[in-house]
């Protein structure tokens, strides 16, 4: 199959149900409000992950022939986008968001019997295969990559385009391994775009914003992972386990670095606050538009490193710790950032 064809046409479906859903959205008050946390103009419509979500979900009935597997995934992320929106409408209990994130990993689970039950050979003694408690894990996994993706949607374009970087990352790899399940990344990478022409105001400003919402960072949480897991744990592994961690490196950094700093200071570590990476660099002096490149750039570059270790097979073990040198190295220089910015900041209060 052309692989290009379906992105177009998920592209393509995602404008439309934008178009279509942004007025019922804002008749059904389902808009992000400004406060003192969400600096923006206006309502903006909380669409994007009701678009990208029905254009997958049209794309997958087209393209793709009827599966569990397919079947199971549709039906989870419904649930996660249902649970999304009315977290955007009514700002439900971060218990009740787990509750149905982790009901969304037992669908994947139990439904179409995906979980991570081979780490691969990670210590260079063989395979380690977990049983069982790979379900525990699995859970864990699915929980961890929704946030990751819903704690990095902090400024205009940053998810969509870190989940860019992941979806094409996914297509590369499932392609290498000539595996059907190549498409469904690239439908996610046809969808995310559409929704970044009107996230970020391309090519026309005059392009009514809209933001994805939790439905959509927890969408494409939930997508990532599902596809992480189908490629390390199927039959046929279309890639190491290993390899995944390089693929959403940097929601999974960010987040990991921004919940043990909550930890730390005895804060729950769900609490929305301002000190994600996209709020450093901006407090540092930095327009929202660099701190999205910059990021994106650096995600670019960790997943290019991840793969390109995974196509020349180099032995996991030193993946694994290459990937926990460079996690090292981002958690020592961010808290060395932040201290460089507060006192910058203290000397501007000053004058």
């Amino acid at each position: 199959m052309d692989l290009f064809l379906p992105a177009v046409v998920a592209f393509a479906l995602s404008c439309i149900a934008v178009t279509v859903a942004k007025p019922i959205a804002i008749k059904a008050g389902l808009v992000d409000i400004p406060n003192a946390r969400k600096h923006h103009d206006g309502n903006v419509p909380l669409v994007g992950g009701i678009a990208i979500f029905i254009a997958v979900l049209f794309a997958v009935m087209i393209f793709l022939p009827k599966s569990q597997a397919i079947n199971i995934f549709l039906l989870s992320a419904a649930l996660i986008v249902f649970i999304g929106v009315l977290d955007d409408k009514y700002d439900l209990k971060v218990s009740f968001r787990l509750m149905a994130q982790a009901l969304a990993a037992c669908m994947m689970i139990f439904g179409a019997g995906y979980y991570l039950e081979n780490l691969g050979n990670l210590i260079g003694v063989g395979d380690i295969h977990l049983g069982y408690a790979g379900i525990a894990l699995t859970i864990i996994a699915v929980i961890g990559a929704i946030n990751a993706f819903n704690m990095v949607d902090g400024i205009d374009g940053l998810a969509g385009s870190l989940s860019l970087v992941s979806f094409i990352s996914l297509a590369v790899l499932f392609s290498l391994a000539n595996s059907q399940w190549a498409v469904v990344p690239l439908l996610f990478v046809g969808a995310v775009i559409a929704y970044l022409m009107f996230n970020l105001g391309w090519p026309s400003k005059r392009i009514s914003k809209i933001f994805m919402g939790d439905a959509g960072s927890m969408l494409i949480g939930l997508s990532v992972v599902w596809m992480l897991v189908i490629g390390t744990q199927s039959n046929h592994p279309a890639f190491k386990p290993v390899t995944a961690l390089w693929i959403i490196a940097m929601p999974l950094m960010d987040m990991a670095a921004i919940m043990f700093r909550r930890v730390m200071k005895g804060e729950s570590p769900f609490k929305p606050d301002r000190d994600h990476l996209h709020h450093i660099f901006m407090r540092a002096g930095f327009s929202s538009r660099q701190a999205l490149l910059m990021i994106t750039c650096c995600s670019v570059l960790l997943a290019t490193a991840g793969i390109t270790i995974e196509v020349n097979e180099i032995p996991e073990p030193i993946s694994l710790m290459i990937f926990i040198s460079v996690f090292a190295a981002y958690s020592w220089s961010l808290s060395r950032i932040w201290r460089v910015v507060t006192f910058i900041r203290k000397i501007k209060d000053i004058k």
